[in-house]
């Protein structure tokens, strides 16, 4: 009971619920959120740890970078929960634009890798 408080009240939170409907459209990196959400560095990673001490995401080291995706399942929610809540917040003018700005980012990133 005591982890499923903690990660409903990490969910709590307008910032991390928006991370997590970003995480919703795959595995993305620190810097794909913050150009995203439009937030620090520093913001974004507080707020990461969070959800990763939660229970609600996980992240992977490839080299020096790290990527975040949404835990499978999430033991401390009930099945699908978060992906659940973005279903129905995904139509919310802010989350249209933080969705808007990291297909635009990792748009321009594939362009400058290619």
């Amino acid at each position: 009971m005591e982890t499923t408080i903690r990660s409903l009240k990490a969910l709590a939170e307008e910032t991390r619920l928006r991370i997590v409907i970003l995480l919703t459209t795959g595995e993305l990196c620190v810097c794909d959120l913050k150009e995203a959400l439009l937030l620090p560095q520093s913001t974004v990673s507080r707020h990461l740890s969070l959800l990763k001490s939660a229970g609600i995401i996980s992240d992977r080291k490839a080299g020096v970078w790290t990527y975040y995706r949404l835990a499978t399942p999430c033991p401390s929610l009930p099945s699908g929960m978060p992906e659940g809540l973005a279903v129905h917040l995904v139509n919310s003018g802010r989350v249209q634009e933080d969705l808007a700005r990291l297909r635009a980012f990792k748009a321009s990133k594939e362009r400058k890798c290619s």
